[in-house]
């Protein structure tokens, strides 16, 4: 029981980290286009992400795939500026389309998202025998973080959309165009590290 809690902890820990904010950028860049009233397509949204970094979490923790690590590192930021480049295209606030391209972009961006989950998991898990509870652990902890965050970014979107009236599209403008200059910043350093 003692090692759940640990892990769980870790997994919440890991992803509300400010010292890791490519994983809470990503999730303001993918949730940042909806307010309150959308709650039933921000779940299909973050379910989609979840069931992408879910599986690449597993696969790469138990050892079935492998990517370098300097790769997965540059992609993270790269999801960030492509998510946030997609806000610009929404037009209107209706989003009557059932399956959005952005839920595909949230579950592909899930896999890469997953696999850098998986690095510092498998940092944390050392020569454990056992790995399955661990993982599942985690992986609730990271989805505790990431409801957090999500349930931050909508009380923000209300004070400024709904108190302060600001209007939505320029709401959404402005914080793309903050995370698209986090992540490019990110980008550039991470492509440094190549040379």
């Amino acid at each position: 029981m003692n090692e759940i809690l640990l892990y769980l902890h870790l997994g919440y820990k890991h992803i509300i980290d400010i010292n890791g904010s490519d994983h809470i950028l990503f999730i303001i860049a993918l949730t940042i286009r909806y307010i309150g009233k959308d709650w039933k397509k921000i779940l299909l949204l973050v379910t989609a992400f979840t069931l992408g970094h879910s599986v690449t979490l597993a696969l790469s923790t138990l050892d079935w795939v492998s990517f370098p690590v300097a790769l997965i590192e540059l992609l993270i930021p790269i999801t960030i500026l492509i998510t946030a480049f997609s806000n610009f295209r929404v037009s209107n606030f209706e989003f009557k389309s059932k399956y959005p391209f952005i839920y595909f972009l949230a579950l592909f961006f899930g896999f890469i998202h997953g696999l850098g989950f998986s690095n510092y998991l498998k940092m944390l898990l050392g020569k454990q025998e056992s790995i399955l509870g661990p993982l599942f652990s985690f992986n609730m902890g990271l989805e505790l973080g990431q409801l957090l965050i999500v349930s931050f970014i909508l009380i923000i979107s209300f004070i400024f959309v709904d108190v302060f009236k600001v209007d939505r599209k320029r709401y959404l403008q402005v914080g793309s165009v903050i995370a698209i200059i986090f992540a490019l910043n990110m980008v550039l350093d991470r492509i440094a590290s190549f040379f």
